[in-house]
């Protein structure tokens, strides 16, 4: 039998909305007062951005593309050479978000001042579009992911699903809020999506707040026409909706040197399966323990296969009628 990780499609990611996280670590936060830091990281994400990095660290070959200033394009360019990512960014003038993380080590939390980024318009997503068209055959994963740049509408995301469907790729989208249900009303939806437990709450309106109110809401959607609809729960792991009975796949706790885009990571398991044709269970397995690798690694980055293969292993899976 192969392994997961064999007989895999290129997979293309979109990232509208990039950033760089700078993370600052200080002892303790005091507004209004000089600090002298601890530590400072840098790293070039926004949530297509980490999922690709995910996917090279795997093995699966991977090319980026959406919307990239070019006043500070360096940061993901090493990342994309490191990891050999084909960039396909499309560069607007000016400069890329940043997104400033102080960790505050006494009170265990963390403070995030969003910096604003690219206004972006109708000619920008044309030339995504474009791109798109050149790079996605039939049977492409493509995924959409994040949020929009000021500039684009919220049904950005419908529109680039129904190009893509024209293509005959299989769609993932990986957003919230007003793009998210633009994209869920539309008539061409997407093959997969993963929310989290808030943004599917966002999505139906009201709190959900049992397994089964998930269950009912993610059904829901599946029978709208989403294939595969996949509700991500933190350290109790995920739900998994499609044909059939749904799927809960956990792994026990572990240390986690970093909890930041361990969901873009979850979503990089997801498409690894995916596009090697595996089964729901083998997705539930390989994109929960992708997102508990992460746990161990700061930045988008995975540890090698051998240890997220062993951690796939370990996965507990249990049926709900």
């Amino acid at each position: 039998m192969s392994t997961l990780e064999e007989d895999i499609r290129p997979v293309v990611t979109v990232t509208l909305n990039p950033a760089i996280d700078q993370t600052i670590t200080v002892e303790a936060l005091r507004p209004g007062h000089v600090h002298r830091a601890n530590a400072v990281r840098r790293n070039a994400g926004g949530k297509g951005v980490n999922v690709a990095s995910c996917l090279a660290d795997w093995g699966t070959p991977v090319v980026a593309t959406g919307l990239l200033g070019s006043g500070n394009a360096a940061a993901f360019e090493a990342l994309f050479t490191a990891k050999g990512i084909a960039d396909r960014f499309v560069r607007l003038p000016g400069e890329t978000r940043v997104n400033v993380k102080i960790a505050d080590l006494a009170a265990a939390d963390t403070t995030d001042l969003n910096l604003p980024g690219l206004t972006a318009d109708a000619d920008a997503l044309d030339r995504v579009r474009r791109t798109l068209r050149e790079l996605v055959l039939p049977g492409t994963p493509v995924l959409l992911a994040g949020s929009l740049p000021d500039g684009l509408p919220a049904d950005s995301y419908a529109t680039l699903t129904t190009d893509l469907h024209a293509q005959g790729a299989r769609v993932v989208l990986d957003s919230s809020g007003p793009p998210l249900a633009a994209a869920l009303a539309a008539p061409d939806l997407p093959f997969c999506i993963k929310p989290n437990r808030h943004e599917l709450e966002a999505w139906a309106g009201t709190p959900l707040p049992a397994t089964a109110d998930l269950l009912e809401a993610a059904r829901g959607l599946h029978r709208s026409g989403v294939a595969v609809v996949v509700v991500s729960l933190g350290a109790d792991g995920a739900l998994f909706v499609t044909d059939g009975p749904a799927l809960h796949a956990r792994l026990p706790a572990v240390n986690a040197l970093s909890t930041v885009g361990a969901g873009d990571a979850m979503v990089a398991g997801l498409i690894a399966a995916f596009g090697a044709d595996r089964t729901l269970e083998d997705a539930a397995r390989l994109s929960v323990a992708f997102a508990t690798a992460k746990l161990g690694c700061f930045g988008p980055n995975l540890p090698g296969a051998d240890a997220v293969r062993a951690l796939a292993g370990q996965v507990e899976i249990s049926t709900l009628q």
